[in-house]
């Protein structure tokens, strides 16, 4: 065979899995939003033609279905498995690991609440909720009621975070965003508005995990409130 021949050989395929769609689509939706975070967009940052994701998924609805799908699949649900740890331990450990990897990814936070989470992964985490909510004394309506208000404190709470951090900087800590928003309310004038101004430093924690915490314990202790 000669030289010409062996070059005319097509290359390897580029194989491309629902896996490299996703972190495709997760590094378009961190970077531009939603609107970024198209088939034709996603298709063009993994190399390939459109019609090649459109082979997995049909529209940009199924792609972002599978966006909040991925992201609940890396929630450890066997967080919940283990009966010997407190109820309210294992709903704290969910909270935080949620918390923990929507942050990572803001933009996210809304496909969350844009619509219903009813795919497979979503309805698993509610039914581990609901069946950790039985665990503390909570009959089937209360735990169904119970856990939409968890997932209301939880999401909302992660957008709002996001929500202020915006298009600012990425990948700034815990204490600096404090920081940042305690010089902006330093400067409410106490003369106008003088509870505002005392808990200006309180105020400033609204994003800290301790506030997030402290949130969530106060809605486990009203849930089970006799």
């Amino acid at each position: 065979m000669t030289t010409q021949a062996r070059s005319s050989k097509p290359g390897p395929r580029r194989t491309l899995t629902e896996n490299a769609i996703m972190d495709a689509a997760l590094d378009l939706l961190d970077e531009g939003g939603v609107n970024a975070a198209s088939v034709r967009g996603i298709a063009a940052r993994v190399g390939v033609a459109p019609n090649a994701v459109y082979t997995y998924f049909p529209d940009k609805a199924a792609v972002i279905k599978a966006i909040v799908e991925h992201l609940l699949g890396q929630v450890d649900l066997a967080v919940f498995s283990d009966r010997n740890v407190p109820w309210r331990q294992r709903i704290e450990s969910l909270a935080l690991e949620l918390r923990e990897r929507l942050t990572a990814h803001p933009g996210a936070v809304n496909l969350m609440i844009g619509g219903p989470m009813d795919g497979p992964r979503a309805l698993a985490l509610n039914e581990h909720l609901m069946e950790t909510l039985r665990d503390s004394g909570l009959d089937a309506g209360e735990a169904a009621r119970a856990s939409y208000l968890l997932i209301v404190y939880v999401f909302g709470s992660i957008a709002l975070e996001a929500a202020e951090l915006g298009d600012g900087p990425r990948g700034i800590s815990e204490a600096e965003k404090i920081a940042s928003r305690l010089e902006g309310f330093s400067a409410i004038p106490a003369t106008s508005y003088p509870l505002s101004a005392e808990a200006a430093a309180i105020m400033a924690t609204y994003v800290s995990t301790q506030q997030y915490r402290w949130g969530l314990h106060k809605v486990l202790d009203g849930l089970t409130r006799t």
